[in-house]
């Protein structure tokens, strides 16, 4: 039971309601618009360290540091998009990988530890803002079967609260004439350009809209915890891309409800892990892990083959065919 009920408590977690906030960028992306970006992490990448360098380096307030993550990621999506877009859709898979990596690298090098901080990476001295602004008593809370410290529950709060915010303003923009002209794109993009939607704009728009929920999603997840070259690795946009489906591309609240069982079924085989090597049935933790991660992926592979539109989806909207 304690086993069960430590998994479920990932359910509410600051690191959930993050992925969920990157995964709905890469829902604009390649679930409205049918973008193949496998650089999410260069995004999320951009908003952890931009907002932490803004804040400490440049000593700017939160709001401020903020603003000017947005804008960087921003800058980062005209840049990876005006000599892509117009091409066919590999080109920006491959553009994607190669700036993430680029990102990752670059924040990892030791000639720009100063700055960076480089493999050490920065520990939190750039979330004051949020810790000061703590309503809840301090000490433990409990809610229900669960203990959590006092800013803990109010980072998650806060994150949660921009999740819902987010996925709101989602919802209103694909229901728009603008999400409408996205999702034609998606399915036929030369019945699109026929009739007069400049496509390439609109493609632009969706890459820099989705980029910069990647970079509000970088800034929660460092909030927490303290900002690592090694968190940014193609594993993280794989993770997404693992949550989208399976909870539904092209629908609002799939990314979300995607990151909830993700993250609750990651911490349940770790502690089935954990019961495996007390057991002996593993020799140590990193076999156990070896076949968890094994598990996982043979279970994503069946969920693309027998229901490839996720938990939520629409079979009709989702398509894995490559145009």
């Amino acid at each position: 039971m304690n086993v069960l009920l430590n998994s479920l408590r990932e359910l509410i977690t600051p690191t959930t309601a993050a992925y969920a906030l990157a995964a709905i960028g890469l829902n604009i992306h390649f679930g409205f618009t049918g973008l193949v970006n496998f650089g999410q992490a260069g995004f999320v990448a951009i908003g952890g360290y931009g907002f932490a360098l803004s804040v400490v380096v440049l000593e700017l307030p939160a709001p401020l540091a903020i603003a000017l993550t947005l804008l960087l990621a921003t800058g980062c999506a005209l840049l990876l998009g005006l000599p892509t877009l117009r091409l066919r859709a590999d080109y920006l898979a491959i553009v994607t990988i190669a700036a993430a990596e680029i990102i990752r690298f670059a924040l990892n090098s030791s000639a720009f530890a100063s700055v960076t901080g480089g493999a050490n990476g920065l520990y939190n001295r750039y979330s004051g803002w949020l810790k000061d602004a703590n309503p809840y008593p301090s000490g433990l809370i409990h809610l229900g079967p669960w203990t959590f410290t006092s800013v803990d529950l109010w980072i998650a709060t806060v994150d949660w609260a921009v999740v819902a915010l987010v996925a709101s303003g989602v919802f209103a923009l694909v229901r728009s004439p603008w999400g409408l002209v996205l999702k034609g794109i998606r399915e036929d993009e030369q019945a699109m350009l026929s009739l007069g939607k400049n496509v390439a704009l609109y493609k632009l728009q969706a890459l820099v809209l989705g980029g910069c929920a990647g970079a509000l999603a970088g800034i929660l997840y460092v909030q927490p915890t303290s900002v690592q070259p090694f968190d940014f690795a193609g594993r993280m946009t794989f993770n997404m891309y693992t949550m989208l489906i399976l909870g539904g591309a092209a629908t609002v609240l799939g990314p979300i409800l995607g990151s909830m069982v993700f993250w609750v079924v990651m911490r349940l085989t770790d502690e089935l892990v954990g019961l495996g090597v007390a057991a002996g049935l593993f020799r140590d933790v990193t076999q156990g892990s070896m076949v968890r991660f094994f598990l996982v992926g043979v279970a994503l592979v069946l969920l693309v083959v027998f229901r490839p539109q996720g938990i939520l989806g629409n079979r009709v909207e989702v398509s894995f065919d490559a145009r």
